[in-house]
């Protein structure tokens, strides 16, 4: 997957949990990707944000620490 649809993506999530009560935002983003995206997604998408997160929606940012990585 190209980073900029894995970015997209993750924006999208972002966009949809802020909304949410404040105190459910970082962990619904978090909680969405650990659910829904394999690992190498995941894996991807922790080294982008490790590179400095390029086109990420802080929530997003805020979120990988909650984030699973890969075994």
């Amino acid at each position: 997957m190209s980073p900029d649809k894995m970015v997209r993506m993750a924006n999208q999530i972002a966009k949809f949990f802020a909304s949410q009560p404040e105190v459910a935002r970082v962990s619904g983003v978090a909680n969405h990707i650990n659910d829904f995206w394999e690992p190498r997604m995941r894996a991807a998408l922790l080294a982008h944000i490790a590179a400095g997160g390029e086109g990420l929606d802080p929530l997003g940012i805020e979120a990988s620490a909650q984030l699973h990585a890969p075994a």
